[in-house]
């Protein structure tokens, strides 16, 4: 008999009382842009993933690696992997679609671009403030912080979420967003998860047939970065939804792989 693992993890102390009212369109344009977040946050990792595999099967890519960029060209993603001194490109790939495979492949070993060079100059200046001891951002043993930078309206939001290569887990939480004005200065941060939630695709043997964490009050819906981990991980295990209990609004959310949707239930 398959199993259902409960796994619970504490948020930020809430800054509010109570629960939150909120009507039902409410709570879906949220979760309909929550799911835009997580779907563009999923192709700018799952570009990483596979960028830097293919990148380490090459000798001379893989001898000369310094590092990667991925960033959004109108609906394209573009990543771009860099050669040890961050201001040249050694290998470039498009990926349209299909995240899995890129569609146009380069090996022209070329300078950044103009867009390329102020991404990785913004990427590096939020990078190296972000991991500075006031934002308290830690990594477990046997895991990894995975970062990316996606622009938006108002300047850059660099996440920050966590990987690992441990088999049969699923790493939820220990994840963070900082935002910055359009020079790469931090003017806020959020963590989503007050720790890592290290989920397991099995129990005893048995597999798992769905996860499940709670949110308190602090942050009441799931996060584009729970979806964006879930899609990278659980379709090694055979998994398609997760659960996220919000005590917040009293809701259950339910997302679902497959149809990429968010399904609200009260509790």
């Amino acid at each position: 008999m398959r199993k259902i693992v409960f796994m619970f993890c504490l948020f930020f102390t809430a800054m509010v009382s109570g629960q939150m009212k909120l009507s039902k369109e409410e709570i879906k344009q949220k979760n309909d842009s929550i799911l835009a977040e997580g779907d563009l946050l999923y192709r700018y990792e799952k570009a990483a993933w596979v960028s830097t595999d293919l990148a380490m099967s090459l000798k001379d890519i893989k001898e000369n690696f310094g590092g990667y960029l991925i960033y959004r060209s109108e609906d394209s993603i573009k990543a771009i992997i860099l050669g040890k001194d961050h201001a040249t490109c050694i290998y470039d790939m498009t990926f349209y679609g299909d995240p899995t495979n890129p569609f146009r492949e380069s090996f022209e070993n070329r300078k950044l671009n103009d867009v390329e060079e102020e991404l990785q100059s913004i990427k590096t200046k939020m990078v190296k403030e972000s991991l500075q001891p006031a934002y308290h951002v830690v990594c477990t043993e046997g895991y990894s912080l995975v970062i990316e930078l996606i622009p938006f309206a108002l300047g850059y939001k660099l996440y920050v979420l966590t990987g690992t290569s441990k088999r049969d887990i699923i790493p939820m939480g220990n994840d963070y967003v900082f935002f910055a004005d359009t020079d790469g200065e931090i003017t806020s941060w959020r963590k989503f998860h007050s720790v890592l939630i290290p989920a397991m695709t099995k129990t005893e043997g048995q597999k798992v047939l769905s996860i499940v964490h709670t949110h308190l009050l602090s942050e009441p819906f799931i996060s584009a970065t729970d979806i964006c981990t879930f899609r990278l991980y659980a379709g090694y295990y055979g998994l398609t939804q997760f659960k996220v209990i919000s005590t917040a609004l009293s809701k259950c959310f339910t997302y679902d792989a497959v149809r990429n949707s968010i399904e609200t239930e009260d509790l």
